[in-house]
């Protein structure tokens, strides 16, 4: 079997942090200026791209950054309560056993991650966590880590739960695996064509052993 460094993403493909993502949003919807994401409302935006979203909140560009900087920091006193994704840990160790490298680029902060990953006993499991500070910079970042690492593109698989992941991916070359239990609906992930779409962690052993 060929060896491959996979890289995950981290909220909604490894962590549960969905549900708590949203809460924290509504809290800061006053303070930012967009509207509250009632459960109906929240339907809606998983059928939507990353891009789209942003359109539909309304929210400023500019306050952008600054969103995702709280939103990280009110997330850090909630890492205690959050869970891995069900099934998640065992497909990790499997992986790891077969020889595989895994890592992990985020737009969280590196110290929820590592906080996270050591709770939920998954540190040992990853070679390397890399965060980036933009919505949409994880191609600049993918590329940058394959830089320093010497790893080579078609060596590379990324595992993510939003179109973002899948748009970052096929714009540094590398293959994408598109999961359906995080944010974004199956229905929109399918139309951004990932190479693979997968609805439970076990059937990622699959499709990388093929």
């Amino acid at each position: 079997m060929t060896q491959k460094v996979i890289i995950f993403d981290f909220d909604g493909t490894i962590a549960d942090t969905v549900d708590a993502l949203v809460t924290i949003a509504n809290r800061l919807a006053i303070e930012f200026g967009y509207v509250q994401i009632t459960p109906e409302e929240f339907a809606i935006l998983r059928s939507f791209t990353s891009r789209e979203i942003i359109k539909y909140s309304r929210i400023s560009i500019l306050k952008i950054p600054f969103l995702v900087k709280k939103v990280k920091s009110e997330l850090k006193d909630k890492i205690p309560e959050l869970k891995a994704i069900n099934g998640i840990q065992e497909a990790l160790t499997e992986l790891k056993q077969q020889g595989h490298r895994l890592g992990i680029i985020t737009s969280n902060s590196q110290e929820n991650v590592t906080e996270f990953l050591k709770i939920n006993n998954l540190d040992s499991l990853f070679e390397f966590v890399y965060s980036g500070v933009t919505i949409f910079g994880k191609t600049t970042i993918i590329n940058n880590v394959l830089r320093q690492k010497q790893i080579k593109p078609q060596e590379v698989i990324y595992v993510g739960d939003e179109t973002r992941d899948i748009e970052a991916s096929k714009k540094a070359n590398i293959q994408v695996i598109a999961v359906t239990w995080g944010f974004n609906s199956p229905e929109v992930l399918a139309k951004q064509k990932p190479n693979f779409l997968i609805n439970h962690p076990s059937e990622l052993l699959e499709v990388i052993k093929n």
